[in-house]
């Protein structure tokens, strides 16, 4: 009980200071005045509540006292770091046998399948240059791939339940009839969180799926922080200057993800002039951003997902059982710098950018069109990679360095790094873009003292 007076004394102070701060009450003034900005914010706010109301909706047929805090379900939440992460993501409906126990994940794994598709299969590639069409073709594709997913991963988690909740849990028992009807809902609760995250995109504020990922994440950040400071405060080896340590660090991880993702190499680019009737077209010079971390968290999500083929293996099952060992996060990190590499050649083609500048009459000034352009944009990417890889590998092993060293909680270490840390601090960063937008498009003053949110040169 302390804690929570303690959680609560915090937030209140925090609310205080940002009511104090004219800078930050002029800014909501702004935003309430802009009724189209209002409107979006409202909306979004009430599907996320949507979507949280159905985090805590058990299947039917499942006993809801047999969950909670002390269950078998929520120990092995604790005990197994993949499945604590699937937690997370999900906001705690995975641990509550919830409708929306899958979440988005489905979804997101059904994305990453048609990307790949996109690289190798020559009709994918069409269809993706199609423009609107084609990518209403590929929404479609990708809302049946996740249907076939989830009837994979649908079975899969009833399965995992069953065997791990006791058989009272069950009113039906492991009947067919049971398991059948559970994957439909589960299946027909990832396709509703769909369904809300796409009208978020359309009417609300932001992107909806990456919303939904985050309002999970961010909703388990202050019972893992309670529970972080309950374990310091409990224990005769902890201390209140101990936990003030961890959120100083925290913040600090959260201060250089920021830094990271924003980080961005300009390419000047000079444009032709053309002379048409009296008037100049062309001769100006801008910019091509290239980001150091143009990856963003895709190469940790593929890293994490190859990480479960050497658990398998039984001669060095042991080693990579353990998110903290040294081989574990040794492999990890490998992984991640490689993917970082593959997945930014996906993403970014010197190519067609090269193409198109020479098409527009645009050229780096100094270098040929063609080829020598195209040389000199793919040592530019592998330049600034380079050191994007090496952040995205630190954070990903920074939850077990947050574990080994400072004695962190698993469920609080969490948000030291990961998938964890960067989709919250991309997507916030996103989201407020797109406020500021709307602000500085009625006139408005920005989001930042300094001007507005833009990426570090």
């Amino acid at each position: 009980m302390n804690g929570y007076i303690i959680a609560g004394v915090v937030i209140a102070l925090i609310l205080l200071l940002l009511a104090t701060n004219k800078k930050f009450v002029e800014t909501l003034k702004n935003i309430y005045k802009v009724e189209e900005l209002r409107k979006r914010i409202i909306y979004t706010i009430g599907l996320l509540l949507v979507y949280r109301l159905g985090c805590f909706v058990v299947i039917p047929g499942i006993n809801p006292n047999m969950l909670g805090a002390d269950s078998a379900l929520a120990d092995q939440m604790n005990s197994n770091a993949l499945l604590g992460l699937l937690d997370v993501f999900s906001g705690g409906a995975f641990a509550n046998a919830a409708v929306f126990a899958l979440g988005v994940m489905p979804y997101i794994t059904a994305s990453i399948i048609i990307q790949l598709l996109g690289i190798m299969v020559p009709a994918v590639q069409k269809l993706q240059k199609e423009g609107e069409s084609g990518r209403r073709k590929m929404n479609q594709w990708t809302r049946l791939l996740t249907i076939g997913v989830l009837c994979i991963q649908g079975p899969a988690y009833m399965a995992n339940l069953y065997n791990t909740m006791p058989q009272e849990a069950f009113v039906y028992g492991g009947t067919f009839y049971f398991f059948a009807y559970a994957t439909v809902i589960l299946i027909a609760g990832t396709m509703f969180t769909m369904w809300l995250g796409e009208k978020i995109t359309d009417k609300g504020l932001g992107n909806g799926v990456s919303l939904i990922i985050m309002i999970g994440i961010v909703a388990r950040l202050p019972q893992a922080l309670l529970a972080e400071f309950t374990a310091r405060v409990s224990t005769s080896s902890g201390s209140l200057i101990m936990f003030v340590v961890e959120i100083v660090l925290l913040f600090l991880v959260f201060m250089a993800a920021i830094a990271v993702l924003q980080a961005v190499r300009k390419v000047p680019v000079q444009y032709a002039k053309r002379i048409i009737g009296n008037k100049q077209y062309g001769g100006v010079r801008q910019y091509i951003p290239l980001k150091m971390n143009a990856a963003n968290v895709m190469p940790i999500i593929f890293a994490q997902a190859l990480m479960f083929i050497p658990a398998l293996i039984p001669g060095i099952q042991g080693a990579f059982s353990n998110i903290q060992g040294f081989w574990y996060n040794f492999t990890l990190a490998v992984l991640v710098i490689l993917f970082t590499y593959f997945y930014t050649a996906i993403i970014i083609n010197p190519q067609n950018m090269a193409d198109d500048m020479k098409r527009n009459g645009g050229f780096i000034p100094g270098v040929k069109p063609g080829k020598q352009t195209v040389n000199y944009i793919d040592s530019i990417m592998t330049r600034i990679t380079l050191p994007g890889s090496i952040f995205l590998a630190l954070v990903a092993i920074m939850p077990a360095l947050a574990m080994r060293f400072l004695g962190v909680q698993q469920q609080f270490a969490l948000f030291y790094g990961g998938t964890s840390l960067l989709i919250m601090v991309g997507v916030v960063l996103d989201t407020l873009k797109q406020i500021e937008s709307y602000l500085l498009n009625r006139h408005y003053d920005g989001l930042m003292k300094t001007g507005r949110i833009q990426g570090r040169y």
